[in-house]
């Protein structure tokens, strides 16, 4: 399962809420800088995390976006389901064309249980990040 490149970017988005916890909310361009992502494409991928429920946004001088759980109630999945929902993408015209697809899913399910097993938390430990409490 690949992963689109505004999914690796919701990613680091999310790794770098998790590490602010709720000390500050996280600012586009921050995130942009240190990834060295452009700042447009990145304020579309905190929006659709914002809108999928993963994220939370305030306005203003000091605004920015937040986790809207904690790093250890989210999972990479989570994130991964933001931007990529699960869809069939194979129209299933002929028997030989359904059983790959099957293997394809069988293959992503293994793949979504690897990601469900990796909170935000984990990565934030891993990174070596200071972790913070975020909103419930």
């Amino acid at each position: 399962m690949p992963l689109r490149k505004s999914t690796r970017h919701a990613l680091y988005a999310a790794l770098e809420m998790a590490r602010a916890g709720a000390a500050a909310p996280v600012k586009v361009t921050c995130v942009a800088e240190r990834y060295a992502i452009g700042e447009a494409a990145l304020a579309k991928v905190f929006q659709r995390l914002a809108r999928a429920g993963v994220a939370v946004s305030s306005r203003g001088v000091k605004g920015g976006y937040q986790l809207a759980r904690r790093p250890s109630q989210l999972t990479v999945l989570d994130i991964v389901e933001a931007l990529e929902p699960r869809r069939c993408e194979t129209a299933c015209a002929e028997d030989g064309a359904c059983r790959l697809r099957r293997l394809f899913d069988e293959v992503d399910d293994t793949v979504r249980c690897a990601y469900a097993a990796v909170t935000l938390e984990t990565l934030v430990d891993r990174t070596g990040g200071r972790r913070a409490e975020t909103r419930e």
